[in-house]
């Protein structure tokens, strides 16, 4: 079923956000700021051609005559960097082993390829139709990053600072975080996903890990006085509403360290985690076990799983309950 497209949504000063009309895989926030000189940035992209050209017809009724000047990628998923394409010849600034994370990032044809090849009749199958079925990559070509850096990187656009900092390896190997001063807002990319209790989000995943990373990043963000966070994927959260999700990602971590110890696997961690009734509003309580995963390989010593290889037992686990 496809999507509808979003609208903008007003964050002050030539700043606005583009919120998915749902939530669920793949369905990231984006954000426009658009400069006193007209000069327009992206942060983020949707996931596949129908939804950027929604967001790219919406940036264009602010920006007057201007346009897409440059483009910042949190991190190299898909569901962040694939609508790049709709903006040809902007600049894709993005970390410098976010670069090298698109080499191992399934590409839209393996995508397709993968949701086919299961089969309708399996469950994995169903479980990629369901989630990812709606998306459109058939016109998608990934624009690889043109600036790449690491450390911190200072921009202007318009009058307004804009602030890029890498991170250690957190939801992905290479994570960025985008902080405008001028209007103490900060998008985490998917070192957050939020969730309030008026609008309920989903459950994190973290591929790379560790969850130390995570909740050091998130307190950074806390440390840098934003009184707004955009996150990956959710509602936009204040300061209360991050250190709300830094008590949920120390649990979690806590917890699977304490399981790990006591010899349970990631599955068996990931459903006592979610038997515990602590967060019965977040959906896609499968990404547990992902995450949970990544924290018992750090634990373990142990080289990361190819996304195929975890698939399985998530998919189990979404439908075991």
């Amino acid at each position: 079923m496809a999507l509808s497209p979003s609208s903008l949504r007003a964050l002050g000063d030539g700043l606005h956000l583009w919120k998915p009309p749902r939530r669920g895989w793949g369905l990231a926030n984006c954000g426009l700021l658009v400069g006193d000189d007209g000069e327009g940035l992206w942060i983020d992209t949707p996931y596949d051609r129908p939804l950027a050209e929604a967001f790219l017809a919406a940036s264009r009724e602010v920006l007057g005559g201007g346009g897409i000047a440059r483009i910042v990628v949190t991190h190299a998923n898909g569901d962040h960097l694939w609508g790049a394409d709709v903006v040809p010849g902007a600049e894709v600034i993005a970390t410098r082993e976010a670069r090298h994370h698109i080499e191992i990032e399934p590409s839209p044809q393996q995508l397709r390829e993968m949701i086919e090849g299961a089969g309708a009749e399996s469950p994995v199958g169903r479980y990629l139709a369901t989630h990812f079925g709606h998306f459109d990559w058939s016109r998608t070509r990934i624009v690889a990053p043109t600036t790449v850096f690491e450390g911190e990187l200072e921009l202007t656009v318009g009058g307004h600072p804009v602030v890029l900092t890498s991170l250690p390896s957190a939801h992905t190997t290479g994570d960025l975080v985008v902080h405008l001063p001028n209007h103490g807002t900060v998008f985490t990319g998917d070192v957050v996903f939020a969730s309030t209790p008026e609008e309920p989000g989903d459950h994190a995943v973290h591929w790379a890990g560790p969850l130390a990373n995570v909740i050091g990043a998130c307190e950074a963000v806390l440390e840098s006085g934003a009184e707004t966070i955009v996150p990956g994927h959710g509602p936009v959260l204040d300061r209360a509403g991050l250190r709300s999700h830094i008590d949920y990602l120390g649990h979690v971590r806590e917890r699977a360290h304490a399981l790990h110890a006591r010899g349970m696997s990631a599955v068996e961690a990931a459903h006592a985690v979610v038997g515990e009734g602590r967060w019965p509003e977040l959906g896609l309580p499968e990404r547990l076990v992902v995450t949970i995963g990544t924290e018992y390989r750090h634990l373990d010593g142990a080289d990361p799983e190819p996304i195929a290889a975890v698939l399985p037992a998530m998919v189990a686990f979404a439908a075991n309950g």
